[in-house]
């Protein structure tokens, strides 16, 4: 490797164990060097840290502001503050509270960090009485004081729960936003990301943020990779949480200079926090991860164990595969340095890393592989990734506007403006150059952006992003870089392999940064404390709302020894994320392999043997995963994540849970061949490897030789497991070993999916609740389909019961078990059990499809007659419940003979309902017919009248008829032909008229009215 000098920035520390790490930070920050680091000077490790820090006016925070007026808003309240100050307190949810303090007329902020913007108010109270505004849910009460301002978090009990520390409440001193919180003694912080030391609580630490290339930091390095400024408190059993979305650098002084307070600021920005209450910390972890989002679930093929080196040859990739599967280690993934770009570049293959052969011997054997990728892009015209760039303007800038060019890898290099959504699309689009040449996931390296000759190792701070109103700073940006340098990595992932479930590798992150990315923790150090400080690192890393993370197993710089990398791959074969991964050889001192071969053949046996266990325990350890992507749980938990009613494990940095039934007490000091063991109180233990039993809440002292780690079980925990294979998906699941400890009861959930695709999203996944339990002198098995989207493979469980007595006979139903001989019978064999004496170990093959209970009937019965009579119990009872089955079926037959009754009757009374509508309109109709008549009635009584007139003036008429000379034939004549008119006109109407006649048939007769 071509390397040029590079000029390091770097603190002068001291390798040895401190308890607090205050002293010595504030010593190196005044003691800060410059040193020549090249590859001809291996041993020397500069640890990079950025500018001074920015320290509060003591002066200026005792100026606190007032509460001069309250306005109620539909979710909160808003105050309008002297120092032209305003305040929001809103409630995003009944246990949640947003707290922003803004100039008048300022927009309150969300960071990149924020993924749920938007949140139904809950219901709640307000109260404005004298000095305190108060708002009430369910959950919480906050308390605001007014003159002077502060807040106070009280439970629904009325008990504080976390209230601003009065001296100095919160506020701003000049540009810098800052939050004093009271505390005690007692009360316990965790979370704030990636941070350095051997202790997993940070009460009095004092911690900064802002993501630092910190090449081979150390346990009191301040400043390392990530920033995420969330925390914990624990207080009297109680968790809350708070996190500061501010992307500036911040600190966080956590009881560091008094144990009365603790307080956080940052050097410019917004005064925007959010407070969550638990009370348990898993609540508070819940709830954070549902405001900054939760890693989706997966592909299994992650989960197996990872092999890397800064400098293998394309040869060494292929023999190192090769050599793997030869000695049967299992392993799923080899990573690709930056050794395989053309001269650095990025997105571009050297011809021999290209090689088709290469990657079709790789894709023959079954693994996956992984590229590695910087964001700075080597100032070269003519390389397409420059002049495209250069041509969109898609490059940091100068404040003069001109491109930053800085240092790195490929020599001279400019920087993608992430924050421009243009530049993240186009940085996603050609991500298809690796895609094509068969790469299945993206390492994202050097992304702080990391620059050699930039002041402090990174890019001047009034470097520029964005443009117009979203123009930035790097001060402000920075600790973003790596964020949207993920997304945009991600989005490319599920824009050329939109089926296929992305894997993102990042060194650097902000909150949230988990929806895009998993999280190794940089370059760290061949070192027995490295290896000890692993174990609080991740734990807290985990309470941050990032799972997916994991260490350099066996150290990146420096190389170790054997026992160093024996202790090493017994706790990396349980982290989440779990990879080898090495420094170049052209750096070490010693020229020393880090495979699991490489140190002989115990310490082969060794890795051997626990990576096997990791690949046995994958449906534990991916059920864990899925559990981390719907509640945001971490995978590797310190103690006091489950036990944070026992005030013992709150500083218990050398142990943790895997998952939540196992837990591990690792070796993690030269030479060690024994330890003490806390086991918490509330459970009962079980060694993993003896089964002896032990009850919780005591210290045990346990022997731990250099192949041993000690592992414990909690008794009534039930853990999936299956067969050992060379990679993930080497072979269907097709049968579900449930290693159960039973006390009284045993459960879990199983959820199944195909482990690859998003299918899951469409429903495509299956869930069974699996549970035993016992029941006096007899155990029972049951299992419920929950969810059955997934078509699974699934054949049988081979339920593992241990330490139990050997059983009398096991059935279902009336299907009887058969014993066989041996473990690999049962498995091969459904419906069959085995017992093995020497370890008082069951098990027992159960097919996926039983619909029936499962009974294991006990053993031990001295007498023929005492086993007789208990069978005739049992058959009783079998025929006790057939019979009870045969009466619920008869019940069911009358019950739907009720049902068919009652539709008949309904049916009925539809009818008759319809026939009492339709008689209804025929007498509807009848009225209408009958006023008709009477109208036509009048009106021939109207007719008579005037005939009675006519028929006056014809009387009339006829006493003149000597006088007119009429003759009585003419008049005759005259008359008649008049009524025959009126006969006619009558006879007309008359044949109009029908009258209609019902009877019980519904028939009708119609007839005609004769003339008169």
């Amino acid at each position: 490797m071509n390397l040029h000098k590079k000029i390091y920035f770097y603190e002068v520390t001291d390798h040895m164990y401190k308890p607090s790490k205050r002293l010595t930070r504030l010593f190196a920050t005044t003691a800060i060097a410059a040193t020549v680091f090249t590859a001809a000077a291996p041993n020397v490790l500069a640890v990079t840290q950025p500018h001074p820090d920015q320290e509060l006016n003591q002066e200026n925070v005792k100026k606190q502001m007032e509460v001069q007026s309250v306005e109620q808003l539909e979710d909160g309240v808003k105050l309008t503050l002297t120092d032209q100050k305003e305040a929001y307190i809103r409630l995003f949810a009944e246990d949640m509270a947003k707290v922003s303090i803004l100039e008048q007329g300022e927009e309150e902020y969300f960071s990149e960090g924020i993924a749920k913007k938007e949140w139904d108010a809950p219901s709640f109270d307000v109260e404005d009485e004298g000095n305190v505004v108060t708002l009430s849910t369910d959950e919480i009460t906050v308390k605001i004081k007014k003159q002077p301002f502060g807040v106070k978090f009280l439970d629904k009990e009325g008990n504080v729960i976390n209230e601003d520390y009065m001296q100095n409440g919160a506020g701003y001193d000049n540009d810098k936003p800052y939050v004093y919180k009271k505390t005690n003694k007692d009360e316990a912080f965790y979370g704030f990301g990636e941070q350095a030391g051997l202790n997993v609580n940070q009460r009095g630490e004092s911690i900064g943020m802002f993501n630092t290339d910190a090449y081979a930091y150390q346990t009191d390095t301040k400043y390392l990779y990530t920033s995420i400024p969330f925390f914990m408190g624990l207080k009297n059993d109680k968790a809350y949480g708070i996190f500061f979305d501010n992307t500036n650098r911040s600190y966080f002084e956590m009881a560091s200079e008094s144990d009365d307070y603790y307080y956080f600021y940052a050097d410019n920005g917004k005064l925007t926090y959010y407070f969550m209450y638990g009370p348990e910390i898993q609540d508070v972890l819940d709830r954070y991860t549902e405001l900054t989002g939760k890693m989706e679930k997966p592909a299994k093929w992650t989960l197996g164990l990872h092999q890397s080196k800064w400098g293998y040859t394309a040869e060494e990739i292929e023999n190192v595969a090769k050599t793997y599967r030869e000695k049967e280690i299992p392993l799923d993934t080899m990573h690709f340095d930056i050794d395989y770009m053309d001269e650095y570049r990025v997105y571009t293959w050297a011809d021999d890393y290209a090689s088709e052969e290469l990657h079709n011997n790789l894709d023959n054997m079954n693994f996956h592989k992984i590229a590695i990728n910087d964001p700075a892009v080597k100032k070269d015209p003519g390389y397409f990734m420059y002049d495209e760039g250069t041509e969109n303007e898609y490059w940091a800038k100068n404040p003069d506007g001109t491109n930053f060019v800085g240092e790195v890898w490929p020599g001279d290099s400019v920087f993608p403006d992430f924050s421009k959504e243009e530049v993240r699309d186009w940085w996603a689009d050609h991500s298809k150059i690796l895609y094509d040449q068969g790469i299945d996931g993206i390492w994202n390296d050097m992304n702080e952006p990391a620059v050699f000759d930039g002041p402090y190792h990174t890019a001047p701070l009034d470097v520029t992003f964005g443009e117009g109103e979203n123009k930035r700073t790097h001060a402000e940006y920075h600790n973003l870089y790596g964020h949207d340098e993920a997304e945009a990595t991600y989005e490319g992932a599920m824009q050329h392999n939109p089926e296929e479930r992305p894997f993102v590798l990042t060194r650097d992150m902000y909150a949230g940064t988990q929806r895009y990315a998993a999280l190794w923790t940089g370059d760290n150090v061949s070192q027995w404390d490295h290896l000890q400080m692993s174990i609080p690192m991740n734990a807290n890393v985990g309470l941050s709302g990032q799972p997916f993370v994991g260490n350099d197993i066996g150290g990146f710089a420096d190389r170790p020894d054997a026992e160093m990398y024996a202790r090493w791959i017994e706790v990396g074969a349980f982290l989440p994320f779990s990879r080898v991964h090495y420094d170049s050889d052209a750096k070490a001192a010693v020229k020393q392999g880090q495979e699991p071969w490489a140190f002989g053949q115990e310490v082969e046996d060794i890795s051997k043997k626990y990576i096997e266990m990791r690949y046995k325990l994958m449906p534990y350890l991916y059920n864990t995963f899925v559990d981390a992507a719907e509640t945001g749980s971490p995978v590797q938990q310190p103690l006091v994540y489950q036990f944070q009613e026992d005030e013992n494990t709150y500083d218990i940095s050398d142990q943790f849970m895997f998952g939540e039934e196992m837990m591990l007490a690792p070796v993690v000091k030269e030479g060690q061949t024994e330890r003490d063991v806390y086991l918490p109180e509330g459970e009962k233990w079980v060694d993993y490897w003896t089964g002896k039993e032990y009850q919780g809440g005591q210290t045990i002292h346990t022997a731990a030789e250099l192949d041993h780690l000690p592992i414990y079980v909690k008794k009534d925990a039930m853990i999936p497991t299956r067969e050992v294979q060379q990679y993930t998906d080497e072979k269907p699941l097709e049968n579900l070993v449930l290693d159960t400890y039973l006390d009284e009861e045993a459960s879990y959930s199983f959820y199944e999916d195909d482990g690859a695709t998003i299918d899951y999203k469409d429903g495509e996944y299956n869930i069974t609740n699996l549970n035993v339990v016992r029941k006096g002198k007899h155990i029972e098995f049951t299992q419920e389909k929950e969810a059955t989207g997934y078509d699974s493979e699934l054949d049988s469980y081979t339920l593992k019961l241990n330490n139990e007595k050997a059983p009398k006979k096991i059935k279902a139903a009336r299907a009887k078990y058969a014993e066989v001989s041996s473990v690999e019978e049962v498995k091969a064999q459904q419906e069959t059990y085995f017992f093995d004496e020497e370890t008082s170990t069951l098990y027992v093959n159960v097919p996926a499809n039983e619909d029936h209970k499962v009974k294991i009937l006990g053993g031990n019965k001295d007498h023929e007659d005492e086993e007789r009579d208990d069978d005739e119990r049992d058959e009783q009872r079998e025929d006790e419940e057939r019979d009870d089955d045969e009466r619920d079926e008869q019940r069911e037959d009358e019950e739907r003979d009720d049902d068919e009754r009652d539709e008949q009757r309904e049916d009925e009374e539809r009818d008759d309902d319809e026939r009492d509508e339709q008689r209804e309109e025929e007498d509807h109709e009848d009225d209408e017919r009958d006023e008709q008549r009477e109208d036509e009635d009048h009106e021939d009584d109207e007719r008579d009248e005037q005939r009675e007139e006519e028929d006056h003036e014809d009387d009339e008429n006829s006493n003149d008829w000597n006088a007119t000379h009429t003759s009585w034939e003419d008049k005759r004549d005259q008359i008649e032909e008049r009524i025959e008119e009126r006969r006619s006109t009558f006879r007309e109407r008359i044949q109009q008229f029908k009258f209609k006649f019902s009877g019980d048939n519904n028939s009708f007769t119609f007839f005609n009215i004769f003339n008169r």
